[in-house]
């Protein structure tokens, strides 16, 4: 009996700006026993021209995804924005083509954020990565919302012995980043981001932990700015595969 194979896709901010989150996400893909399929021609899932209204643009996209995860079980994300848009948004762009929407709805359905997979499907009991320290946990808002990601991260962190978490106040509330929004909005953003901070540093967590890497940037692009130079940010996949200490 065959391994059942997981398609990997690290997504555009992972790949340019931090490829160790896609390390550690293939080393927990693997601890659970799937073989790991990472095509080298993927580029991006279409969510940013998707949301400016590029839709020509995003639908070409959806489906070089469609071709290039289709002899995947699975599609799986280190990020619930990224899967968020191939799972409930994918669908959406091609509701009047019956031919390709049936093979897109297929590719949807079996397309998972990385720590709802973990839990969900892979049912993962041994966490290869130790962490010692305190940290908190924001809830980014694709995948909370589009997702329901939240308890699914948590009860993995639980499993690790060294980690204590300490929920922050206002945890589910958006760091301000929003994609595009960050750019048009910027000061109702920088707001946001503050207060996101202020919640943090009141948590007295030694890190913040997320699962999109565009949360992740904005949250410690204003840490930084404001002089916290201690306090770590860091994706769920590198607690849970990396020997980290806080």
């Amino acid at each position: 009996m065959r391994a059942m194979r997981v398609g990997f896709f690290v997504t555009c901010l992972v790949d340019l700006m931090r490829p160790r989150i896609g390390f550690a996400a293939l080393r927990l893909l693997k601890t659970a026993g799937y073989d790991v399929i990472v095509p080298d021609t993927q580029t991006c899932c279409g969510q940013p021209g998707y949301n400016s209204g590029a839709r020509n643009s995003a639908k070409a996209l959806a489906l070089k995804v469609l071709h290039e995860f289709a002899a995947c079980d699975y599609l799986v994300a280190p990020s619930g924005s990224c899967a968020g848009m191939i799972r409930e948004h994918y669908p959406r762009l091609f509701k009047d083509e019956p031919q390709q929407l049936e093979k897109i709805s297929e590719l949807s359905r079996r397309t998972y954020e990385l720590t709802s997979f973990l839990v969900d499907v892979a049912n993962l009991q041994e966490i290869p990565g130790t962490f010692r320290g305190r940290i908190t946990y924001h809830d980014s808002c694709s995948g909370l919302r589009e997702l329901g990601v939240k308890n699914q991260p948590r009860q993995l962190l639980a499993k690790m012995p060294g980690l204590q978490l300490t929920e922050m106040q206002g945890c589910e509330t958006c760091c301000g980043f929003g994609g595009t929004f960050s750019v048009k909005m910027g000061d109702i953003s920088t707001r946001m981001a503050d207060n996101k901070c202020n919640a943090i540093e009141a948590s007295g967590a030694n890190a913040v932990v997320l699962g999109d890497l565009g949360c992740m940037l904005n949250i410690e692009g204003r840490l930084r700015r404001r002089g916290d130079r201690k306090t770590q940010v860091l994706h769920v996949a590198e607690i849970l595969a990396a020997e980290k200490g806080s």
